[in-house]
C-alpha cells in the first residue's frame, strides 16, 4: 500500500494511480425537450423514469440530454447521494450534471460504486458553493478537478463484479425490511383513519358525512371546516433572506426538511436567523400544542405537532413553505393532528392539488377542508388511544429502521474498502 495523497481515500495499492475527474468523464450539457426525450428522475437508487412526486415545470425545453451509459449526479446538497448510471436515453432537470465516460481505462460500474459512497458524497459536497446547506451546489466546473483513483482495468472489473453480487444480497434483505416497515405504516394509517372517522365504539349509530372519502360518521359527530376549529396562518410578505441574515446561532427557521415521518426532526437541516427577522412575524412564533404543515413544495400535507415547549424555549419560527395551526378550545390538538395525518385528510389535499395542477396548498383552501369533530370527551379518548397504539407501532418501525441503517453502513463500508483497495477480491470471488 502507498499514500494516495487524497485525504478522503487514504492508502491505496502500489499499482493504483491517481487521475482527475475530467480525464475519465466529459460533461454532456445539451439542452433538449422532454417531449422528445422521456423525463427521468435522479434518485439515490439510480436513474429512473420521472417519479410522480418530482417537481414539474411547464418549460419543456429546460432539460439536459441523457444517453444510456451516462453517469448522472444531482448537484444539490439536499439531494446528496442521488446519482447513477442511466440505462435509458432521456432528459433530466438542469440541476443535474450529466457525464459521458471517455476512457477505455475505466469501468463505469466500478466508479458508480465509488460515487455512491458516503466519503465521495462528502468530498463532492466540499467542492461546491452556495449560501446555506440547502442551496449548496457542486457543478461540473467544481467537480472536474476532483482527484480520483484509477486501479488497473482488470481489477476495476473484478471489484465491480464482486460488489454487484454482494450489494444485491444486502439489498434483498434491506428490501424485505423496507416492505415490513411499509406494511406497518399502512396498518398505522388504517388505524388512525378508522379512529378519526368512525370512533372507538362500533355500536354507535352512524349518519352520512357528506364527504366523499368518509361516507359515514357517528351520529353525534359534526363536519366542520378547519378554520372554524383552529387558527390557521402562515408567513406573509416574506422577503428572501440575504446571506448575512443566516447566522450560526440564532432563532431556528424550520422548513419542510424538519418534518420526517410526520414528526418534528431538529437533528438536521436547521437554519438560524437573526432576532430582527424572527420578530417581524410574531404570529408564527411556535408554541406548545401548535401543529405545523407543509403547504408548498415537496411533501405537501406533511405535518408535525409540538407537544412540549421545552426544546423550543429559545424560540422558533417557520419559513413560508409551512403553515401553523393552533386548535381552539373545542378541539383536542392531538386529535386534530391525527386527523391531519389520516388518509381522509390526504385525500382532501390530493383532490385540491390535482384540481390546481401546481404544488401549492393555499391557506384559503386549507382553511376550508372539512374535519370530523366528535364531542370533546371522545376526542380525548381517541387521542389517548392513538398515542398509545402508534407508539407501539413506531417502536417496531424504529427497530427495523435501525436494522436498515446498520445494513446501509455495512454496505457503504464494504463498497469503500474494496473500491479504495483496503480489501482485495480473492481469486475465488472473481
Amino acid at each position: 500500500m502507498k499514500e494516495s495523497g487524497i485525504e478522503w481515500i487514504g492508502k491505496i495499492p502500489e499499482t493504483w494511480s491517481q487521475v482527475k475527474f475530467n480525464a475519465l468523464y466529459n460533461n454532456r450539457n445539451m439542452k433538449v425537450n422532454d417531449k422528445d426525450y422521456v423525463p427521468l428522475s435522479v434518485t439515490k437508487k439510480g436513474i429512473v423514469p420521472q417519479l410522480e412526486t418530482a417537481a414539474k415545470t411547464n418549460d419543456n425545453n429546460n432539460r439536459k440530454l441523457v444517453k444510456a451509459g451516462d453517469f448522472v449526479i444531482n448537484s444539490r446538497s439536499d439531494r446528496r447521494g442521488s446519482c447513477g448510471i442511466s440505462s435509458l436515453d432521456g432528459s433530466v432537470s438542469l440541476i443535474n450534471t450529466v457525464l459521458k465516460p471517455q476512457s477505455d481505462q475505466m469501468d463505469p460500474l466500478f466508479f458508480n460504486f465509488l460515487f455512491h459512497t458516503t466519503q465521495f458524497a462528502d468530498e463532492f459536497y466540499k467542492w461546491g458553493h452556495g449560501i446555506v446547506d440547502d442551496l449548496w451546489t457542486t457543478n461540473w466546473q467544481d467537480m472536474k478537478n476532483i482527484t480520483l483513483i484509477l486501479p488497473p482495468i482488470l481489477e476495476q472489473r473484478n471489484i465491480a463484479k464482486f460488489l454487484n453480487t454482494k450489494t444485491l444480497e444486502i439489498d434483498k434483505v434491506s428490501n424485505q425490511i423496507a416492505d415490513e416497515i411499509e406494511k406497518l405504516r399502512l396498518y398505522e394509517n388504517s388505524l388512525i383513519t378508522h379512529a378519526v372517522t368512525k370512533g372507538l365504539d362500533s355500536s354507535v349509530l352512524m349518519k352520512k358525512s357528506n364527504v366523499e372519502w368518509i361516507d359515514e360518521i357517528p351520529q353525534k359527530w359534526e363536519m366542520k371546516r378547519l378554520e372554524y376549529i383552529a387558527w390557521v396562518r402562515a408567513r406573509l410578505g416574506w422577503k428572501g433572506l440575504k446571506a448575512e441574515e443566516y447566522v450560526d446561532h440564532g432563532y431556528p427557521l424550520l422548513s419542510a426538511f424538519n418534518i420526517v415521518d410526520n414528526k418534528l426532526d431538529l437533528s438536521r437541516n436547521i437554519n438560524y436567523i437573526t432576532k430582527l427577522r424572527f420578530d417581524e412575524s410574531p404570529e408564527i412564533k411556535l408554541s406548545s400544542k401548535d401543529i405545523i404543515i407543509v403547504k408548498d413544495g415537496a411533501g405537501i400535507g406533511k405535518c408535525a405537532r409540538i407537544d412540549n415547549l421545552d426544546p423550543y424555549k429559545f424560540g422558533a419560527t417557520v419559513n413560508s413553505s409551512l403553515a401553523v395551526i393552533s386548535a381552539n378550545l373545542e378541539i383536542n390538538y392531538k386529535y386534530l393532528y391525527f386527523y391531519l395525518i389520516s388518509n381522509v385528510f390526504k385525500n382532501e389535499v390530493d383532490y385540491i392539488l390535482n384540481g390546481m395542477g401546481v404544488p401549492h396548498l393555499t391557506l384559503e383552501r386549507l382553511k376550508k377542508i372539512p374535519i370530523a369533530v366528535p364531542p370533546i370527551d371522545i376526542q380525548n379518548n381517541i387521542a389517548k388511544y392513538l398515542d398509545k397504539e402508534t407508539e407501539k407501532i413506531n417502536k417496531i418501525i424504529n427497530l427495523k429502521q435501525r436494522q436498515l441503517s446498520l445494513l446501509n453502513n455495512y454496505k457503504n463500508s464494504l463498497i469503500f474498502e474494496y473500491t479504495t483497495g483496503k480489501k482485495q477480491v480473492s481469486s475465488n470471488n472473481r
